[in-house]
């Protein structure tokens, strides 16, 4: 039987996760990350994309914005902005903001922060594929 650890994942308005796990995958600013129980003490910053929980047969994903891990040999520690469950998801909201941050992108002027619509597109996207795995 694989090894568990306790996995927390906070948000300002909710504690989302509390639970134990057998691995969690994330994308982080250096790449994509899988952590198993024992993994090196860590902390890494998140990037926008797909959260995925699994608990033995059971695979949980969600959709992570931005925030902090704290990753410990016993313990993750996930200090999130916002993240959702698929079910939370307005699908047709999530598809006009990517179109909004195409939109500002592709305009390219001197009065658009690309680098905060390229971060709104990343975050529409982890909300539009999260959704499709309903």
């Amino acid at each position: 039987m694989a090894e568990k650890f306790k996995l927390t994942i906070v948000t300002p308005d909710r504690e989302f996760f509390n639970e134990e796990a057998d691995m969690v995958e994330f994308n982080t600013t250096e790449g994509e990350i899988g952590v198993y129980a024992g993994h090196a003490p860590l902390t890494v910053i998140v990037k926008p994309g797909i959260l995925t929980i699994t608990q033995g047969e059971r695979v949980r994903n969600a959709a992570l914005h931005a925030g902090f891990v704290q990753i410990l040999p016993e313990e993750i520690t996930i200090l999130a902005e916002i993240i959702e469950w698929p079910e939370e998801i307005d699908k047709g909201r999530a598809e006009e903001a990517r179109q909004r941050a195409e939109g500002r992108l592709a305009e390219r002027s001197a009065n658009i922060d690309l680098d905060r619509a390229q971060a709104a597109l990343m975050r529409a996207v982890a909300r539009i594929n999260a959704a499709a795995l309903k």
